[in-house]
């Protein structure tokens, strides 16, 4: 599930990476790319996000695969709790979207079997506002640098908090995060797909070399997403989720396979 209006591309070489920018009036441009797990037989996958331009709000749910030896698609619960968001946002005064509230109410719409982490953002002004449950996630970059990175919330290793009806998390357990943006700012959003594989290092590097590139987020997202599927096919590669693993005691080398999404957001000056 994808929710934009159109793919951007704009020079923004002034504005990305600058000290100097202007800390208020800001807004978000934004760009996703997925890349489910099984292509072939689970098209969908288990991933789901949202993109609204409108109420400057981004948001991204990981159905919990666990629930298929139950013969539950996770995919359905991550795709409707989107939905229910969606709903819940358009309900919202535009300027002064919480999305504790809009995550709360979509919880309590979702009536599917099944469970999903879930992270969404808003930027309100120049004051990013989100809250995070589980182990999906974002990072800001500001000045070449990883300004800000959510914790992962999890139960034990490889068990994240998340949202279901009969089993599962409330929302109240949501981290709330809040942060004063500014132009030339780069938000990356990503189910753990993305973190599980590449290091905050790693994404850094990608993003500074792609914004050199080109300023489609979009096109930032595939790049970000392609590197993330390379390392989860690698069965030698250094991971996130494979020092993670041994950190607990496992023995698990290379990447990850799973369902990856990615959603760049670029903060802009506004002259609105």
């Amino acid at each position: 599930m994808h929710i934009c209006k159109e793919d951007v591309n704009i020079d923004l070489t002034d504005y990305l990476f600058r000290s100097d920018a202007v800390k208020e009036r800001v807004n978000i441009i934004s760009g996703s790319f997925y890349l489910p797990k099984d292509n072939i037989s689970k098209p969908e996958g288990d991933d789901a996000h949202f993109i609204c331009e409108e109420k400057q709000t981004i948001g991204i749910a990981d159905g919990v695969g666990g629930w298929t030896e139950k013969g539950v698609n996770a995919g359905e619960y991550a795709r409707e709790l989107m939905i229910n968001s969606v709903n819940a946002l358009n309900t919202e005064p535009k300027g002064a979207v919480d999305p504790k509230r809009v995550l709360s109410q979509a919880h309590l719409n979702t009536k599917l079997p099944g469970s999903s982490t879930a992270c969404l953002l808003s930027l309100n002004g120049n004051i990013l506002r989100a809250v995070n449950l589980g182990d999906s996630g974002f990072m800001v970059i500001r000045n070449g640098e990883v300004f800000y990175k959510s914790q992962v919330q999890q139960h034990r290793f490889n068990h994240p908090y998340q949202l279901g009806q009969t089993l599962g998390d409330h929302p109240s357990s949501a981290m709330k995060i809040k942060l004063t943006m500014e132009a030339g700012d780069v938000i990356v959003v990503g189910t753990d797909g993305l973190f599980d594989n590449m290091f905050s290092d790693e994404i850094l590097l990608w993003v500074t070399q792609e914004i050199n590139q080109s300023s489609d987020p979009q096109m930032i997202a595939w790049k970000l997403a392609e590197c993330a599927l390379y390392n989860s096919l690698d069965k030698f590669a250094d991971t996130p989720f494979a020092r993670a693993s041994r950190e607990n005691g496992g023995n698990h080398h290379g990447g990850k396979r799973d369902d990856i999404t990615v959603i760049v957001a670029l903060i802009l000056q506004d002259y609105s």
